[in-house]
């Protein structure tokens, strides 16, 4: 080599080392956005593609926006499905059925009922996981308060619950039930049921009373009492405000329901509900705690009497077009308006669990005459008892708990 040669050797050596330094930067950039080697596990896999269940994104440039809490897609529009996947207990597996809603078990002999799914028109609701349940809640107590309607969403629960874990009852108080409360030991899971069809402070008809009592400004006391013990409370009644009763505000008589043989003035009972809603909300969101709120669940006696046969028979759901109407409109509507108010001012979460609308498609759901068991034994009576209110376990209201298990999901992420 000669001398020319070997002067010109360490110019394109410095030139041969700057293009490798100008390609490292490319390199890593490129790494950094694209690793084959990420340590995202299976489980992280899945719950990725489980928040694209009931969900919306919307894509943003800005970091701030994009960790923007995502929002459900609207659940409440859809149709019911025919699903032979069938559902996930029956009435012998799960001991926590109401015997009135027990309709096989009662001897009623179509089953059609229990082979649908509710199918938003924008998104899926996964089937029931009930590991999945009890790890949203491990450490943590959920609370049921209401009516019968919140108990019989508590049992649903319990029976979805319990095909993979037996929970334990270790409190139990008061007449049909009315005060439970178990514990899953696997994950630390306190579930409980609180009697309480007004939410608020109130006296309910007996032999000696024939109205209820309610006291509008003050939440009952026999769950209002254990409300710091509650990390997720959901609340739930309604048909109980049809009833006669006479209200209190302030210590004075605020008016009453269907009261003809009182002196005080009938006022009716829908600004009455408002005022009860709005109470417990206040009372149940003034705290870093979950609150779930389900709407007022339809009943379906078709406008025939309770005894008469036939007052709710229907053993498919109702066509797409079937609106909300009447009561079921008006309390619904009360209730979102209070839950939306409450939000602006909530310390924690709180949400409304609408299940009106898919309810009332379901005119199939109820126990009817299978409230008694094997009403037809002895031929077809005259006049035979209905439930066209509550829900057969299982039933349409498990779909009620698959939402919720959404909710509680997404509030987690």
């Amino acid at each position: 080599m000669g001398l020319k040669e070997q002067q010109n050797c360490p110019s394109q050596r410095k030139i041969a080392v700057f293009i490798v330094l100008a390609f490292i930067p490319f390199a890593l950039f490129h790494l950094c956005f694209n690793n084959p080697f990420s340590t995202i596990d299976d489980t992280t896999l899945q719950d990725s593609a489980a928040n694209v269940v009931l969900t919306s994104y919307s894509f943003s440039s800005s970091q701030e926006e994009e960790s923007q809490e995502e929002t459900l897609c609207d659940y409440t529009k859809g149709k019911w499905v025919r699903d032979e996947m069938g559902p996930l207990y029956n009435g012998s597996s799960c001991g926590t059925i109401k015997d009135g809603q027990n309709c096989l078990r009662h001897g009623r002999t179509d089953s059609g009922y229990l082979y649908w799914k509710w199918k938003p028109n924008q998104c899926d609701i996964p089937r029931f996981d009930a590991n999945r349940f009890l790890d949203l809640m491990r450490d943590k107590h959920l609370a049921f308060v209401g009516d019968s309607m919140a108990r019989n969403q508590l049992e649903s629960l319990m029976c979805l619950l319990s095909t993979v874990s037996s929970p334990d009852l270790v409190y139990r108080n008061g007449e049909d039930n009315k005060f439970r409360k178990w514990r899953f030991e696997s994950h630390n899971v306190t579930v409980s049921v609180y009697w309480s069809p007004f939410l608020v402070a109130g006296l309910e008809k007996s032999g000696t009373m024939d109205h209820n009592v309610l006291h509008l400004d003050r939440v009952d006391d026999r769950w209002g009492n254990d409300l710091e013990r509650f990390d997720t409370v959901v609340v739930s009644v309604g048909h109980w405000f049809l009833h006669p009763a006479v209200y209190y505000e302030s210590g004075s008589v605020l008016g009453c329901h269907s009261c003809e043989a009182s002196n005080c003035t009938e006022i009716g009972f829908f600004d009455i509900f408002r005022k009860a809603i709005r109470t417990t909300l206040k009372a149940v969101a003034g705290s870093r705690r979950k609150v779930i709120l389900t709407t007022f669940s339809p009943s379906h006696f078709e406008g025939r009497p309770w005894d008469s046969l036939g007052a709710c028979n229907m053993t498919e759901p109702y066509e797409e077009g079937k609106v909300l109407e009447g009561l079921d409109l008006e309390m619904r509507r009360i209730e979102m308006e209070e839950v939306t108010a409450a939000k602006a001012v909530a310390e924690g979460r709180l949400e409304a669990l609408d299940v009106t609308a898919i309810s009332v498609l379901r005119p199939d759901g109820h126990p009817g005459p299978y409230m008694y068991e094997f009403p037809f034994k002895n031929g077809v009576p005259e006049r035979v008892h209905n439930d066209c209110l509550h829900w057969c376990l299982p039933g349409p209201v498990d779909t009620w708990n698959e939402i919720m298990i959404e909710m509680l999901r997404r509030w987690r992420v």
